[in-house]
């Protein structure tokens, strides 16, 4: 129960911080969360071929530390 109200409360705070956008979130070593923007772009439907317009928007990267990058290996 512990760790649930630890991950849920550490889940909530990384979400406030990206919808913000100001900031990035670090566990050192481990993952850095950040909010990045995405241009609008065009696409193409894969059934029919037809292009279509994708709005910019905001998206997050998840980027892997070096502490976890190594234990990977």
């Amino acid at each position: 129960k512990d760790a649930d109200a630890v991950l849920a409360a550490f889940a909530e705070t990384v979400g406030e911080v990206v919808a913000k956008g100001d900031e990035k979130v670090t566990i050192p070593g481990f993952l850095t969360f950040e909010r990045t923007h995405r241009a609008a772009r065009t696409a193409r439907n894969p059934q029919t071929g037809d292009p279509i317009q994708i709005p910019a928007g905001y998206s997050v990267k998840v980027s892997a530390g070096s502490k976890l990058k190594e234990a990977a290996k």
